[in-house]
């Protein structure tokens, strides 16, 4: 059955494109010459457009953006399969044999009271696979180190937490946040005076401690500090275009003005959000 007569929703099609792409007599030049690390940074930017359409509320795009993450599946299976360690169908049974047996409470006779419960028998669960194939018995093994480092701080944190190594609430962490924002002004004022690679790896030591510290208050706050950048993020690109248009209108190029002027446009770009409510 060719790809055009095949169920158009029939995952068997996307794998016979899949198949036909990587054909070394046919197939397409770019796909055959792509391997598990070349198609690695697609599949984590395609991870991150899913996370934006969600955010945006678009479902249409949302649609597609699901299947440019399954194409990328279906990519490093395919790659496998060529090489004589799996395939898809061995990726499906994985998965579905390992929500099997972390759900003990769906799919056998296991009680699980709630969902911070479950979270911790998945954890457990985790933790016993881990044990069984001999691996890192750390608090801390298997948190991947592919995560953006933001997550992989809070992963961090959270398994330390468990322990019941963490901070008892949200006050001492700001007292640290207040620590680290002084010895960053320290290692600044070092560079300020020595820009040799050793004082500027010291700064760089206190901006990452000052960010872990950072994703710390976030966790106590039980908010999410990537969307919190992502808003961060979307509010300045927002308000800065905002100061592009105003002085467009104006018939002012805001590349030209100094600082204290650009500010004045700032200014009125909060000010409209403050009016239309959406500051």
């Amino acid at each position: 059955m060719s790809e055009s007569t095949a169920n158009p929703k029939d995952i068997t099609r996307l794998l016979r494109i899949m198949a036909r792409l990587r054909d070394p007599d046919g197939g397409c030049p770019w796909d055959v010459e792509q391997d598990f690390d070349s198609i690695a940074p697609y599949t984590i930017e395609e991870a991150y457009e899913v996370a934006d359409a969600i955010q945006r509320r678009d479902l249409a795009d949302l649609r597609d953006e699901l299947g440019d993450l399954l194409f990328q599946v279906v990519f490093h299976a395919r790659m496998a399969e060529e090489e004589g360690h799996f395939d898809f169908g061995d990726v499906v049974e994985a998965v579905s044999d390992k929500m099997e047996r972390r759900h003990p409470h769906v799919f056998s006779d296991a009680d699980v009271a709630d969902a911070e419960a479950q979270t911790a028998a998945w954890e457990e669960h985790k933790r016993r696979e881990r044990e069984a194939k001999g691996e890192d018995r750390s608090a801390l093994a298997g948190i991947a180190r592919g995560l953006p480092e933001w997550q992989r701080a809070i992963k961090l944190q959270k398994r330390a937490a468990r322990v019941g190594f963490d901070w008892p609430g949200p006050g001492p962490v700001f007292d640290k946040l207040a620590e680290e924002i002084d010895e960053v002004r320290v290692e600044f004022d070092a560079v300020a005076q020595d820009d040799s690679d050793a004082v500027k790896s010291r700064l760089e030591d206190e901006i990452g401690d000052l960010l872990f510290v950072a994703a710390n208050l976030a966790r106590h706050a039980k908010v999410d500090p990537g969307a919190a950048l992502r808003r961060a993020n979307a509010k300045f690109e927002r308000r800065f275009r905002r100061m592009e248009q105003l002085a467009a209108s104006d018939g002012i190029d805001l590349s030209q003005l100094p600082l204290q002027a650009q500010d004045a446009y700032w200014d009125r770009a909060k000010a409209e959000e403050r009016e239309e409510g959406t500051a």
